[in-house]
């Protein structure tokens, strides 16, 4: 017998919890660590018989084969605390039902990595929205297209205007935006992973957590550039990789019957004691530069969904770019609250663009997008409702629309301790002016630009 591959058990499991839930009962799909499924069915109003138990879970195992949890069907009257399971924030409802006909859908996911792209928003996990809107997330699917380069300059633009401009260096398993800002050995002495793993312990009171940057002076007016590095100043006794460890774990509840704590909530209460700290040293940030690490990661989960107001999603036109982004955008399609808070506040940056003059090349670069996004976050053009979410191909100001941010062979290998007036140079400003103009828009869209 020809074995049964992971994607193909998942699918034979959803078909096993719908055919479930057509007897009226809701059902509830559980998917662990290692693939492995079982399949809840909430039976406490008529309790299942035994044979009827033994006979789903007999055609669930046969179906899913190696990818059977251990207990493959299990009957919420025979359950400890199925509400665990059946009133889980973290459901994805695959089908709400009908009462009466039809029970519900949902599938619980218990996974290491990637779980915040579709999780439901936690209590204190988003900041108020006066202050989310201040927040921008710089993210990358893929490394390599000048993200980190183009969060200084950013933030030197902001800085030039009299803003007070806080970066926070997210990417934490490889810092790179610090070092563009601030010499090592001017860190602060602590950094994002030092207030995660402190507050893990209830000891995150004064930490030494931002430093105002020493590459910056502003040739007039009252602008200041933060630093909340990734880590504090190296020194001998301060051993980052062992913090870094030890930080995405969610916490347990401080006492019985409380909830836990999860990274997202941690994270949050990380940046927030950075703009404390910012605000009790000069003034409240006017606007705080999240620069999120690349990939498939919690982090970047977390930055893009609940803590920014505005997301940079850089790109650079290639398969492997939109299949990585449509693969990411398709988690929040699952939840369609989710995609309707988030779709108007992200933007596509055509990152290391190589043809300042080519507008076809942009353009295609915009249809990839649009294609993309109508795949996954966008409203069925279709279709006849007036109020559906499906901007023209044209509308400059739709997720789609790219902002360019020009190619320069000059940028590579760049040294910011040899030349701290690098965002000064004349190529630097040429690539990045529309970049710049754009993104301040976007964040004071009621201030005129100068």
């Amino acid at each position: 017998m020809n074995p049964t591959r992971f994607d193909a058990a998942w699918h034979a499991a959803l078909g096993h919890a719908h055919r479930a839930a057509e007897t009226g009962r809701d059902t509830v799909l559980v998917r662990d660590l290692f693939g492995r499924a079982s399949l809840l069915i909430d039976d406490e109003s008529e309790p299942l018989p035994v044979e009827e138990l033994e006979s789903l879970a007999e055609a669930f195992r046969r179906d899913t084969q190696a990818f059977a949890g251990p207990q493959p069907v299990q009957a919420a009257s025979t359950m400890f605390a199925p509400e665990m399971f059946f009133g889980s924030r973290e459901l994805i409802v695959q089908d709400e039902g009908e009462p009466g006909h039809r029970g519900r859908v949902a599938v619980l996911e218990r996974t290491v990595v990637g779980a915040d792209w579709a999780r439901e928003a936690a209590p204190g996990a988003s900041p108020q929205p006066e202050v989310r809107e201040q927040r921008v997330a710089l993210y990358g699917f893929k490394g390599g297209v000048g993200r980190s380069t183009a969060t200084a300059v950013l933030a030197r633009h902001f800085a030039d205007k009299g803003k007070c401009v806080l970066v926070v260096d997210l990417d934490l398993e490889s810092p790179g935006v610090s070092t563009l800002l601030h010499g090592l050995d001017e860190l602060p002495e602590h950094g994002i992973v030092d207030h995660l793993v402190e507050a893990g312990v209830g000891n995150a009171d004064e930490l030494d957590l931002v430093t105002q940057s020493s590459f910056f002076t502003p040739a007039q007016g009252n602008g200041e550039i933060w630093l909340a590095p990734a880590g504090g100043r190296p020194r001998d006794d301060y051993d980052y990789l062992a913090k870094l460890n030890r930080i995405y774990s969610d916490l347990p509840a401080a006492e019985p019957g409380g909830a836990p704590k999860p990274f997202c909530v941690r994270l949050e209460e990380a940046i927030a004691a950075c703009e404390a700290q910012v605000a009790g040293i000069s003034r409240q940030p006017d606007v705080v530069l999240l620069d999120s690490r690349a990939g498939i990661h919690d982090i970047a989960a977390v930055t893009l969904t609940q803590l920014s107001g505005l997301s940079l999603l850089f790109t650079v036109d290639n398969p492997s770019t939109w299949y990585g982004y449509g693969m990411l955008l398709s988690q929040w399609k699952q939840r369609p609250d989710r995609a309707v808070d988030l779709r108007e506040r992200l933007r596509i940056v055509a990152a290391m663009f190589r043809s300042a003059g080519d507008i076809q090349r942009l353009h295609k670069l915009r249809d990839n997008a649009q294609k993309m996004f109508a795949d996954t976050l966008y409203d069925d053009a279709e279709g006849a409702d007036l109020d559906a979410y499906h901007p023209a191909l044209e509308d400059d100001q739709a997720p789609h629309s790219p902002i360019p941010i020009l190619f320069s062979h000059d940028l590579i290998g760049l040294d910011p301790l040899q030349d701290r007036d690098w965002p000064e140079l004349p190529f630097v400003e040429a690539a990045y002016k529309r970049f710049l103009d754009e993104v301040y828009q976007l964040v004071f869209p009621s201030e005129e630009l100068s």
